[in-house]
Order: C-alpha cells, then sequence, then structure tokens
C-alpha cells in the first residue's frame, strides 16, 4: 500500500484521540451548568468526571486483547459508534444517574478505541514514518489539552440551540458520525495477531475489577480525606491482580492463550520504556494539580487568568511535539527539567510561571512522541494489541498516581506556606523528569522497527 492512503487514513484516527481526550477537559467546564440544572448530589457529580476515567482504565487490557483477535480497524468502528451513541446519551441525559452511565460508556468507548489508535498508527507507518506520525499524534493530544477547557466554557456560553451544558457533549455527534463515514473509505484493514482462542472472560473481569480498585480510591479518596474504605479497597486490588496474573501465566502454561501475554515484558526494552510513560504521565498530571492550586489559592488568581497560564504549558507542548523527531531525544526531558527548575524560581509572576510552563510544555511536547513511538517499536506483532493496552493502563495509572503523591507532598508541606509546598512537590516532579531523561540516554539509539503488517483492501 502506497504512503499517500496511510497519511490519508492518519486525520481520522486522530479525531478519535482528539474527542477522547477533550472529553476529559469539557466536562469539568460543564460541571457548574450540570449542577444547576440536574440538582445532582455530591457523589453523582463526582463521578460525572471519575467515571469516565475509570471506565477507561479498567476498560483498556481487554480493548487491546479485542483488537488482536478481531483487528483493529473493527475495534476502532466499534468504539467510535459507541463514543458518538454515549455522547448523544451525555447531552440527552434527563436526570443525573442516567448522565453518570452514559459517561461511563463514553469511558469504555474510548478505552476500546486508544489501543486501536497506537496499533494503527504502529502497523500503517513503518521505519522513519512511524515517529512523524506519532509526532502528530502528540500535537493532536496538545491541540485538544489546549482547547478543551475554551471549547466547554464558549459552547456553555455561547448556549446554541438553548442546549447549555448539553452543547459540549453532543459536539461530538456530528464529528463522530463524520469520522465513522470515512473510516471505512480511508483507514485500511489490519489483520489481528491471529489468535487461536476467544476472549478470556474471567481474566477481564479480574483485570477490571484490579485496576479499578486501583483507581477509584487514589481519585476519590484524595478528594474525600482518605476514608478508611481506601485502603482496604487497595489491598483487595491487589489481591485481585496478583490473581490474574497467575491465570494468565495458568493459561499460558496449558498451551491456552491468556487475555495479556506476559511474554510481552520480555520484549527487549519494554519495561523500561512503561516505566519511562509512567514518570512522564505522572509529572505531567502532578504538575496539572499543583498549578490548579497555586495559582488560584495562592496566586490569587481568578479562574480564567490561572486557565490562561496553564494554557502556556498546553501551547509549549502543541508547538514542540511536530518536532520531536528532528531533535536529539535528550533534549525534550532536559527541557521539561529546565522548565520545573524555572517553576521553582518564579515566584509570584505569573509571566514568570506562564515562561517556565512554555518551557515545560515544550520538553514533553519533545519526549512524548518519541517515547511512546519507541516503546510500541519494541514489540512484535503479535504483542501490538497487548502492548497498546497495557500502554494506555500504564499512561492513565501513572497520571493517576503521580497527581496522588504530588498532592499528598503538596498538602503536606502546606503548614509552610504556599511557596514551600509548592516547592516541595515541584522538587516531586523533577525526580520523575529525571527517570525520563535516563530513560532517553540510556536506551539504544536506534528501536529496532516492528516487522510491517501485511494490509487488506477495505471490504
Amino acid at each position: 500500500m502506497s504512503l499517500r492512503p496511510r497519511w490519508a487514513a492518519l486525520p481520522v484516527v486522530l479525531v478519535a484521540v482528539f474527542m477522547t481526550t477533550l472529553d476529559f477537559f469539557v466536562a469539568n467546564v460543564a460541571v457548574p451548568s450540570i449542577r444547576a440544572d440536574l440538582r445532582p448530589g455530591d457523589a453523582a457529580i463526582q463521578f460525572v468526571i471519575a467515571g469516565y476515567g475509570l471506565a477507561y482504565a479498567a476498560g483498556l487490557i481487554v480493548s487491546g486483547r479485542l483488537g488482536d483477535l478481531h483487528g483493529p480497524r473493527r475495534l476502532f468502528t466499534a468504539g467510535l459508534a459507541l463514543f458518538t451513541l454515549a455522547s448523544a446519551a451525555c447531552g440527552g441525559a434527563p436526570d443525573a444517574t442516567t448522565l453518570v452511565l452514559a459517561r461511563v460508556a463514553q469511558g469504555a468507548a474510548a478505552a476500546l478505541l486508544a489501543p486501536q489508535v497506537l496499533t494503527l498508527i504502529g502497523a500503517l507507518f513503518p521505519g522513519a514514518d512511524r515517529a512523524r506520525a506519532f509526532g502528530w499524534y502528540g500535537t493532536v493530544v496538545g491541540l485538544a489539552g489546549i482547547s478543551g477547557q475554551v471549547v466547554g466554557g464558549l459552547l456553555v456560553a455561547a448556549d446554541p440551540l438553548g442546549l447549555g451544558w448539553r452543547a459540549c457533549f453532543l459536539v461530538n455527534v456530528p464529528i463522530g458520525l463524520a469520522a465513522l463515514a470515512l473510516t471505512g473509505r480511508l483507514v485500511p484493514r489490519v489483520p489481528g495477531a491471529g489468535a487461536r482462542t476467544g476472549l478470556d472472560l474471567a481474566g477481564a473481569a479480574l483485570v477490571a475489577a484490579g485496576l479499578m480498585g486501583v483507581v477509584l480510591p487514589l481519585v476519590q479518596g484524595r478528594a474525600e480525606g482518605w476514608p478508611q474504605w481506601t485502603w482496604p479497597c487497595l489491598g483487595g486490588a491487589a489481591l485481585t491482580l496478583a490473581a490474574f496474573v497467575r491465570r494468565q501465566r495458568r493459561l499460558a502454561a496449558a498451551g491456552r492463550e491468556p487475555l495479556l501475554d506476559l511474554e510481552v515484558f520480555g520484549e527487549k526494552g519494554f519495561a523500561a520504556g512503561l516505566a519511562a510513560v509512567a514518570l512522564l504521565f505522572g509529572t505531567s498530571a502532578g504538575l496539572s494539580f499543583v498549578l490548579a492550586l497555586y495559582l488560584q489559592d495562592g496566586l490569587g488568581l481568578g479562574p480564567l487568568a490561572a486557565g490562561a497560564v496553564c494554557t502556556a504549558l498546553n501551547l509549549g507542548f502543541f508547538l514542540a511535539s511536530p518536532r520531536s523527531a528532528r531533535v536529539p531525544r535528550v533534549v525534550g526531558p532536559l527541557a521539561l527539567l529546565l522548565g520545573l527548575g524555572l517553576l521553582y524560581h518564579a515566584g509570584d509572576s505569573p509571566y514568570l510561571v506562564a515562561f517556565a510552563l512554555l518551557v515545560a510544555g515544550a520538553g514533553m511536547g519533545l519526549v512524548m512522541s518519541p517515547l511512546l513511538s519507541s516503546v510500541l517499536a519494541s514489540v512484535r506483532r503479535e504483542h501490538a494489541g497487548a502492548a497498546a493496552g497495557v500502554l494506555g493502563t500504564v499512561q492513565e495509572t501513572g497520571g493517576v498516581l503521580g497527581g496522588t503523591v504530588t498532592g499528598a507532598i503538596f498538602f503536606g508541606s502546606l503548614d509552610g506556606g504556599w511557596h514551600a509546598a509548592t516547592r516541595a512537590a515541584l522538587l516531586v516532579l523533577v525526580v520523575g523528569a529525571l527517570g525520563v531523561l535516563a530513560h532517553s540516554a540510556l536506551r539504544p539509539r536506534r528501536a529496532v522497527p516492528a516487522p510491517a503488517m501485511s494490509l487488506k483492501p477495505n471490504r
């Protein structure tokens, strides 16, 4: 297949990335209007946000396996259709319970999409083109991050057709329908890994329950002051995930195909790459958490001014990401460290904070795309779906863990004042950035590319 049709498929695939990333942000903007309209309780309004992330984290490994079984394009199409339908359900929700359920369905659909996007990009673009394609992937993530709260705010303020907050979700419907119409024409069919058996339902239940048991207490526990239920939940999650690992090993030993082939962790460079991904996303989430508190409560900025300062982080990411393939790989982590150092010394000046965030965001943009590309390039084709599912899970849980650890350090140091608490949290983020730098400096100079996949004509 020539390169031109491959590149024509990329915008269709990246539409899904944009929509699913955007929905992390627009829901935050819509919360006050949702509260005024539907009168939900505090728990319900929290799950409008958390339900999306929980379903997303719990479903990634399962959806990676489904991509191996049925092919990534088929699962991509199903995920896109479900996300569009769930967005319509969110926009038409008559009460808070329906909205929460629709948000969970949105998160499940996003989980179905995410590994397929990574697998399709890895399959469609071999060699140097893969780095360029992942550069565009990073650019779209940055663009969605920049525009998410702005788009949500504009939609709520403009109140098109009197829809209010519902427009934040309904805007996905025409975009999703257009992407669905183009998927069959422009996205080639990539074969799955040729699995011999079906989905391990017991394993799917174990890994979903285990991941939810990790993410739920970390998200809700911090917001509720770490109530007693969080610790048994984390302990039960550890036992559940251990049972999942034992089951996968037992299936493999019996000659049956597990939900997650643990051999993927033996692929050279994969485990180390996952650690770097967790550190990068943990650093990003921790930084966002600290900024939200420091700018408004510490510096006394209003929500609009604080949002404008935070936009510098996403702007740096957006500007730098397309250039990531053309710079030495250590430049990104070094720029991230420089930005964190500038932020450490920025003091009370919002302008210095914005400049520091611009530098840090550029560092993240330079490091993310090559890192994701190298992690996926380190695995064989038969492990592509499993690797993509694990990679997405690590991104999500790494972000949650990063925000939780950083938040604990921040609040633990707050007796010394806002500056002391912010600097203590930044030191934790510097440790994470140093880990990313170490990985960039020590990994082999050129990742071994995964074998190009044969592409079959569209049906």
